[in-house]
C-alpha cells in the first residue's frame, strides 16, 4: 500500500519532467500530467475535457481522478509558472484552510512533493530556447514528434536570450525552495543529471519513497528521446567562450 494518496512533480521547463512522468506512469505510479498548466479555469476545464460551467471543486476532483494509475496514487505535474494561479484557486475553493499545503492535502489526500531540478542552467536555458524557437518540445523514442507547439523553424543562437533565461530558471528553482520552506514541505529531490544518467535507480528510489513496488523499474524503457544534439553543444561552447 502506498504511503501517499497523491504526489506533485514540482519543476521548471526542460528539466526532464516529461521523461520522468512517462517512467512513473509506466510503473503504474499515477498518470502525472500538467492538468493545471494554463493560468485560466477555462484552460483547466479544456485540459480535463470538462464543460465551461464545471465548478472549481469538480475540476480539482477530476484532476485527482485523472491522475490515478494502476496503484492507488494520483500524480500531478506542476511547472513553477503555474503555481501562482493554482494557489489562488485553492484559496478560492477552501479559504477556511490556513495555507496551500493544508488545502492540497484536503483535496488530494496525503501528498508527496517531488522537486525535479536541472543543475546546469546553461544547458537548460539552451534547451528551452531551442524548443521555443523551433516549436519542437519532445520526440518519441523512435524519433517521431511527440509535442510541437508551432511550425518547424530553424533555431538561431542568441547569447542575450540564453543569459536572460538562465536568470529566470534560477529564480524558478529558488521560488520553489521558498514555497517549500513557507509550507513546511520536505520534498523528494531528483536532478536531471541523475535521471538522465541512471533513470532506473532514480525511479526505484522514488517508488520506494512513495511506498510503491519497485520491481516495475527493473524493466523500464524510455518512451521519449533526448533532443540535445551537436547544436546544443555548439551553443553552450559559444556562450562559455564569450563569458568572462
Amino acid at each position: 500500500m502506498s504511503l501517499f494518496d497523491s504526489y506533485f512533480l514540482c519543476t521548471s521547463p526542460r528539466s526532464g519532467s516529461t521523461f520522468l512522468c512517462t517512467l512513473l506512469e509506466d510503473c503504474g505510479a499515477g498518470h502525472p500530467a500538467s492538468y493545471f498548466h494554463r493560468p485560466s479555469l477555462t484552460g483547466w476545464r479544456s485540459e480535463l475535457g470538462l464543460c465551461e460551467e464545471t465548478p472549481r471543486e469538480d475540476i480539482f476532483a477530476t484532476a485527482r481522478k485523472r491522475g490515478m494509475g494502476r496503484h492507488p496514487i494520483s500524480g500531478v505535474r506542476l511547472q513553477r509558472p503555474s503555481l501562482g494561479f493554482f494557489r489562488h484557486q485553492l484559496a478560492q475553493v477552501h479559504p477556511e484552510h490556513p495555507n496551500d499545503l493544508s488545502r492540497i492535502t484536503y483535496i488530494f489526500g496525503r501528498t508527496a512533493f517531488i522537486h525535479l531540478t536541472r543543475t546546469d542552467k546553461l544547458d537548460q536555458a539552451v534547451s528551452l530556447i531551442r524548443a521555443q524557437q523551433s516549436g519542437l518540445w519532445h520526440r518519441n523514442a523512435d524519433g517521431s514528434e511527440l509535442e510541437r507547439t508551432g511550425p518547424a523553424k530553424a533555431a538561431e543562437y542568441d547569447a542575450e536570450a540564453i543569459q536572460a533565461q538562465q536568470t529566470v530558471l534560477r529564480r524558478m528553482d529558488q521560488d520553489w525552495e521558498d514555497w517549500f520552506a513557507r509550507q513546511g514541505i520536505s520534498p523528494l529531490r531528483v536532478t536531471y543529471a541523475a535521471l538522465s544518467t541512471d533513470p532506473q535507480a532514480v525511479l526505484q528510489r522514488l517508488l520506494s519513497e512513495l511506498g510503491l513496488p519497485t520491481e516495475p523499474a527493473n524493466s523500464i524503457s524510455a518512451r521519449t528521446a533526448k533532443l540535445a544534439d551537436h547544436v546544443n553543444a555548439d551553443w553552450v561552447a559559444r556562450f562559455r567562450a564569450k563569458s568572462p
